[in-house]
């Protein structure tokens, strides 16, 4: 690839990796409908194993770069290189994304379970009638469509648009793309994660998306287009640091917030908790650990406590919750705070990469 096609061909490499995300939910949940969770785990398997086929059809390229080196030496250099400030920096940056995209695929399921009231979503699909009739199911607040297939949007979307919006951002600096990108995703989690109703949370979804799709290529295209000669394969390898970081930290992040302001069964025990009548006269201590000796009752069965204490369906309680403890915005508030810094810092660095011929993509 060259600075001319560089967009377009890491939008191909994003729409392939796509293609399985989009495919692996859909099937997934047949399989885990009508075989079961172990055959899910086996065709998973089977599936992955067809790659050890496909490596014997590739053939090699030269990267430029010198394979007589030790791993010690790769290893020095590749320290060093991390020695740049700017690097690192935007590498940090990246890391701001990548946590958010960790936060949708990782916490979202749980909240969508938790919160989200697709029944708006299901009727669509059961009048449609040609839709499948395991993507909707039968659920204590009625019918509803599994959060697999409601994020699967995300996928679904980028298979079908990420090339032509790659090709289209061909002639934006790639930082300022990913400046555009990062701002609407994080208006897509502030979207998604507000909101209990299905429709607005695949409006979320869908924003989210369209972020997704300008800043993930964008991120391996800006290294690969920075990299010095022969340095190309040792760029590309730094693009998985924020991953890996994003990752780490966020999955700290979400079971912070998640556990202790936003999961439903923890929610409904704070109730119980704080019902005089229920709890008589036993008095909380306020730390989450404490909740099932304080209330008397496990996580696991505390949201069905709470409705047979409050005489409310499943629909009312998950509404009382709601109101009551703003789940939406204190878990999703701080994710879309970090989104908000991470694009401050990016707008930053642009304007700053302008001044540095090797940095300015």
């Amino acid at each position: 690839m060259t600075r001319a096609n560089s967009s377009l061909g890491w939008g191909i490499f994003y729409w392939v990796v796509n293609v399985g995300a989009a495919s692996a939910p859909v099937l997934a949940n047949f399989v885990r409908t009508d075989l079961g969770w172990p055959a899910l785990f086996f065709i998973a398997a089977g599936i992955m194993s067809l790659n050890y086929l496909m490596l014997f059809t590739f053939r090699d390229f030269a990267s430029g770069a010198n394979k007589t080196d030790g791993p010690l030496k790769v290893l020095v250099r590749t320290l060093k290189n991390l020695g740049d400030v700017r690097l690192v920096t935007w590498l940090l940056i990246m890391s701001c994304f990548w946590l958010m995209m960790y936060a949708l695929w990782d916490l979202q399921p749980n909240f969508v379970t938790d919160w989200n009231d697709s029944g708006d979503v299901a009727r669509l699909i059961d009048r449609t009638g040609f839709l499948p009739d395991g993507w909707t199911v039968e659920t204590d607040r009625g019918l509803q469509v599994p959060q697999e297939l409601l994020i699967n949007l995300n996928a679904v979307l980028i298979v079908l648009l990420v090339i032509p919006v790659s090709y289209l951002s061909r002639k934006i600096r790639t930082l300022e793309a990913m400046v555009l990108g990062m701002t609407m995703a994080t208006a897509g989690v502030l979207v998604a994660g507000l909101t209990t109703i299905g429709a607005i949370f695949l409006v979320g979804v869908a924003c989210f998306s369209l972020g997704e799709m300008l800043t993930g290529p964008k991120k391996s295209e800006y290294l690969g287009l920075i990299s010095p000669p022969g340095k190309k394969g040792l760029y590309l390898g730094y693009v998985n640091i924020p991953v890996g970081i994003g990752g780490l930290v966020g999955a700290k992040l979400q079971g912070y917030f998640y556990g202790n302001f936003g999961e439903k069964a923890v929610l409904a025990q704070k109730w119980l908790a704080g019902n005089a009548e229920y709890m008589k006269g036993v008095v909380w201590d306020g730390h989450v650990s404490s909740l099932d000796t304080a209330t008397g009752v496990a996580r696991t069965e505390a949201f069905v406590r709470l409705q047979e204490v409050s005489g409310l369906d499943a629909t009312a309680a998950t509404e009382l919750l709601w109101r009551t403890y703003s789940p939406g915005p204190r878990v999703w508030l701080p994710f879309a705070a970090i989104g908000v810094a991470a694009i401050i810092a990016l707008v930053v660095f642009a304007r700053l990469a302008r001044r540095w011929q090797d940095m300015d993509a």
